[in-house]
């Protein structure tokens, strides 16, 4: 296997971390499933800048952001599988 483009950390995670720079929208990605030692293949819809996150299913606001297999956070707009999951669409649930 090539390198990765991302890493999903746990098969219940909902979402990946990007581990490459230069993810474009369009673009097929790799990405790795840790736990399971897996690849999964997609296509980015945006931009997505190393560390932010990519949605691995479509996302309603109000949907829970899994990651690490742990809650870590909401969704307040909606976003396609493929799209950019960051701070513009996902906020914690302290406040």
């Amino acid at each position: 296997m090539s390198a990765p483009h991302f890493l999903v950390h746990d098969h219940a995670d909902n979402v990946a971390v990007a581990v490459q720079e230069g993810i474009s929208a369009g673009q097929k990605v790799t990405l790795w499933v840790m736990d399971t030692d897996e690849t999964i293949e997609m296509t980015a819809l945006d931009p997505i800048p190393l560390g932010h996150k990519i949605a691995l299913k479509d996302f309603a606001p109000g949907d829970t952001v899994i990651k690490y297999n742990n809650d870590v956070g909401r969704i307040v707009a909606a976003v396609k599988k493929g799209g950019h999951v960051h701070t513009h669409n996902m906020k914690t649930k302290r406040w």
